[in-house]
């Protein structure tokens, strides 16, 4: 059976890091959220599993070898000392459950770090992308 996976940055459709540009294609089962915080990191966001706000993401069927590479993407190390921890999560999508990894942020990284409130990614990058290009007075 395929793992799952939850994504909610920029492997999210449309996000610079789509995941349907991994071999074997992911399959997309859902829209889908889940308990936690998402800190902005700049370029990309981590989130902080656990507690009342949700955070906005989509579940994908994916091959070992898409795992992989997502792996190497979000700097997981063995002894946990990397940038993102691998865990897993229980997502609901359309009334069904499933078991899905996820990349939470390391701890360490996230002090002094701003708070996506709307806990959105995609909609946050764009209105940060839509305030830089406006006009200065």
């Amino acid at each position: 059976m395929m793992p799952h996976v939850f994504v909610y940055g920029t492997l999210r459709r449309g996000g610079r890091n789509d995941i349907a540009r991994y071999r074997p294609e992911p399959r997309f089962i859902g829209e889908a959220s889940i308990a936690g915080t998402l800190f902005d990191l700049g370029a990309y966001p981590g989130v902080v599993l656990g507690g009342v706000q949700r955070v906005k993401g989509e579940v994908y069927a994916i091959e070992p070898a898409v795992e992989t590479a997502l792996d190497v993407l979000e700097e997981v190390a063995d002894d946990d000392s990397g940038e993102y921890i691998k865990r897993q999560v229980r997502v609901e999508v359309n009334g069904q459950w499933f078991e899905c990894l996820v990349y939470e942020i390391h701890p360490t990284r996230i002090a002094g770090l701003d708070v996506i409130e709307s806990g959105d990614w995609i909609a946050h990058a764009a209105r940060c992308a839509a305030s830089f290009s406006q006009p200065k007075d």
